[in-house]
């Protein structure tokens, strides 16, 4: 069985240092990048010998090179340790382990590129990077040391020496709360806007016994998110709409006088220079962030509360928006909606519980109607509500989203290879296309079998 990747999330624990710790971080920052320039050097120059050495051994072999001691006094670059005097040792490891990984990234990259491998006819070849903007990375014990969760104690440069400070840390999360969760080396960021810690965990989740339910997921744009849970048997446990609608008017509000200032710019013809509103523009992508976050983590928070056996989502990659005008609004709200960022952070999200996600087929999720009554039809006045075929009116993403469940426990429950749900008989419809009420069809069909097989033992 192949191995499962392990699972890495990230928290980010703030630090409150005083004005000469700030001096202290920044001469700590600048000094690692320069070594990890000089390094980045020689690890290009002998990649021959070291690009075959497994990562256990490379950095030795580069210490080798570039680190003078009593069993090995004669090093090609004597140098760098008269540069770097009193360097510390697991410092300078971090700084190889990021020297290797941006040769062996550039080297790749390179013979990609020759082999004809690229996104463009006319692609220029990459870069080596030395100066890639990288943070020291810190060894437990060697250069931090953790005092409970409220200060650390961590190794920095004087300019002249490396002593240790102790830092208050004014803000975490609660990954170090999880038993299970397994604490990785932190890497120490610091410039002009931020000084925290970026500390990864290995998350190893507990194996979930699920209830016999899904959280359905409809992904709209007149409703951010409609959620469904729905039973194994079809029944509707729990329906709830999630929108944040004052973070959207933010952004829109946002949005919208951007499209003020161009025409103040440009008038009626004419070109925006380029980075027009980029302010603006960066603004708005952390607001829809901020809102794929608050609604991710509302489903999940719902998954939990009903201990689901999966979220289900529509398989929208690659969907692109056919209605609205160019330059319209409701051309500009497609543009605004965050299917894939919400997919993606509710995934991120419920993995780390131990839980698994399932895309289903989209299409007809909204258009038929969850009680087999056949294809709805839209109100002229008010595109949320539907109209079905019974007379019944009802809110089309909730009707979509109950679809939704159905398709995804069919996907669960039923084999590619069942006779039931293959799509050949004319009784059902397959699984791929399947409403609500199939569910309700198959409980049916499988509470008479059990009735008429008890009977018969009778």
């Amino acid at each position: 069985m192949p191995t499962r990747k392990p699972i890495i999330r990230t928290d980010k624990w703030s630090l409150n240092p005083t004005a000469v710790q700030r001096l202290l971080f920044d001469k700590t920052v600048k000094v690692y990048r320069r070594l990890c320039r000089h390094l980045v050097s020689v690890v290009f120059t002998h990649w021959k010998e070291l690009g075959g050495l497994s990562s256990k051994n490379v950095i030795p072999a580069v210490e080798r090179l570039v680190h003078q001691t009593v069993q090995n006094p004669n090093v090609k670059y004597a140098s760098i340790d008269r540069v770097f005097r009193k360097f510390p040792s697991y410092y300078r490891r971090a700084a190889i382990a990021f020297a290797v990984g941006q040769v062996s990234s550039f080297v790749t990259r390179y013979q990609e590129w020759q082999s004809g491998v690229r996104g463009r006819r006319d692609a220029k070849p990459p870069i080596l990077t030395a100066n890639a903007g990288c943070y020291p990375a810190l060894y437990r014990g060697q250069c931090y040391k953790l005092h409970g969760h409220d200060q650390i104690e961590i190794k920095v440069f004087t300019g002249t020496d490396w002593v240790w400070t102790n830092v208050h840390i004014s803000g975490l999360r609660e990954r170090h709360t999880v038993d299970s969760n397994k604490q990785l080396s932190p890497s120490l960021i610091f410039n002009e806007q931020a000084c925290h810690l970026s500390v990864p965990f290995e998350c190893h989740p507990e194996k979930r016994q699920p209830d016999y339910n899904v959280v359905a997921v409809d992904l709209g744009i007149n409703t951010t998110a409609t959620v469904s849970v729905v039973t194994f048997d079809g029944t509707v446990i729990w329906r709830e709409f999630i929108h944040p609608g004052r973070d959207i008017d933010r952004r829109d509000k946002r949005l919208k006088s951007v499209s003020v200032r161009a025409s103040k710019t440009m008038g009626k013809g004419g070109r925006l220079q380029k980075g027009f509103c980029s302010n603006t523009y960066r603004k708005c992508r952390n607001i829809n962030q901020q809102i794929a976050h608050i609604v991710s983590k509302r489903i999940v928070n719902i998954a939990k509360q009903f201990n689901a056996g999966a979220i289900v989502f529509e398989h929208l990659k690659g969907w692109k928006a056919k209605g609205g005008r160019k330059g319209s609004n409701l051309r500009q709200r497609f543009h605004g909606w965050l299917k894939a960022m919400i997919h993606d952070y509710t995934e991120l999200k419920w993995q780390e519980v131990g839980g698994k996600t399932i895309d289903v087929v989209a299409a007809y999720t909204s258009k038929l109607a969850y009680d087999g009554s056949g294809v709805v039809k839209r109100d002229s006045k008010n595109y949320a509500l539907a109209k079905f075929a019974s007379g019944k009116r009802y809110n089309c993403d909730l009707n979509g989203s109950q679809n939704i469940a159905a398709r995804g426990l069919l996907k669960l429950t039923c084999r590619k290879d069942s006779e039931e749900w293959s799509g050949k008989s004319s009784r059902h419809s397959p699984r791929s296309w399947a409403c609500l009420c199939d569910l309700w069809t198959r409980n049916l069909q499988v509470s008479t079998d059990t009735t008429t097989s008890r009977e018969q033992l009778v």
